[in-house]
């Protein structure tokens, strides 16, 4: 099926190709949005990023030039408007699960690395410095870590956590009766901010996640406490992270996602100056890793990612229906207008 391969880079293509079976596949390196979606003209397809903006303008240009369907090269789909995709008659679909060991073991380094300041001492060895005055950490064994979303990467996050020895904390809409079974305990929001002394996020974003953590929950946090995102950024309230950071109550701040960071992430910046004054506040702390969206970055997370994407257009080219398919709503109108 010929399909517009939107934000795509070397990793990309060389996976994609591997895998692919008989697909047209045109590779474009910038993004999809209301500006770049006149260039799917022919095309029946797109296939997309987590930074490609699928908003009501974008889709309606997409199918005014016949595009049908929409395969997202990820899990969440947070950045598409699926009202506005039913209404045009656009079929959405996405990669449910790749290597939840990928996002869950990243999650796991930014805490090591935060924790034990190995990024620190691996500079300063660099420069023939081999003290190693303030690069104090704390065990890991006997603290408690919370979890907030227990799918796929939150319960394998949570295993390894349980293998350090930590009291696990989790909270969930829908409980996991095995982590239950392996020691991991279900609580509400209040408890496991007040008793963590790391948080982990792993839950999508969705209107009720949106800044889940806000003045008021980073305030009912342990003082001191370490936080770390690898879910989506905007679950967090930047500008009052930075406030928690400035005041010292949050202690560390692990996030391998932004809330702005379509216009930063996947780019080399390393020549120009950057306008956001958030990150770059954010990038002034000495208790901050921040890392460009590359938790799902392994070999076989690539993968994967590659061969359901390629089975989702198969699927729909072949049957008109995929098994990834994600829901739309009940269309508004009667037509695409």
């Amino acid at each position: 099926m010929k399909t517009a391969f939107f934000s795509s880079r070397s990793y990309d293509e060389e996976f994609f190709d591997r895998f692919n079976t008989g697909h047209e596949l045109k590779y474009f390196p910038f993004p999809l949005n209301g500006g770049t979606a006149p260039l799917t003209d022919g095309f029946r397809a797109v296939c997309v990023f987590v930074n490609d903006q699928l908003d009501r303008q974008t889709l309606a240009a997409l199918s005014s030039r016949g595009v049908e369907f929409v395969v997202l090269r990820c899990a969440g789909f947070n950045n598409v408007d699926l009202q506005a995709a039913a209404d045009h008659r656009i079929r959405v679909a996405r990669v449910p699960g790749y290597s939840p060991h990928a996002v869950a073991e990243h999650a796991v380094a930014l805490i090591l690395t935060l924790n034990r300041k190995t990024h620190k001492a691996y500079n300063r060895i660099r420069e023939q410095n081999f003290s190693i005055e303030r690069l104090t950490g704390f065990d890991l064994y006997g603290k408690t870590v919370g979890v907030i979303g227990t799918g796929q990467i939150g319960s394998v996050f949570s295993k390894i956590m349980l293998g350090f020895g930590c009291r696990v904390l989790a909270f969930d809409i829908r409980k996991d009766d095995g982590l239950s079974a392996a020691g991991i305990t279900y609580t509400g929001l209040d408890e496991l901010f007040a008793e963590s002394d790391i948080i982990s996020l792993h839950c999508p974003l969705t209107p009720e996640t949106r800044h889940l953590f806000s003045a008021a929950s980073l305030g009912r946090m342990k003082r001191g406490a370490m936080l770390i995102n690898t879910s989506r950024g905007a679950v967090l309230d930047t500008g009052e992270v930075i406030r928690a950071l400035k005041t010292g109550h949050l202690g560390y701040l692990g996030i391998d996602v932004y809330e702005q960071e379509s216009a930063l992430f996947f780019r080399d910046l390393s020549e120009e100056i950057i306008q956001d004054d958030m990150i770059a506040r954010l990038m002034s702390f000495p208790n901050v890793l921040i890392t460009s969206h590359q938790g799902f970055f392994t070999r076989e997370a690539l993968e994967q990612i590659a061969k359901t994407t390629l089975g989702n257009l198969t699927a729909f080219e072949r049957e008109n229906a995929c098994p990834n398919e994600v829901p739309l709503p009940v269309r508004l109108t009667g037509h695409a207008g």
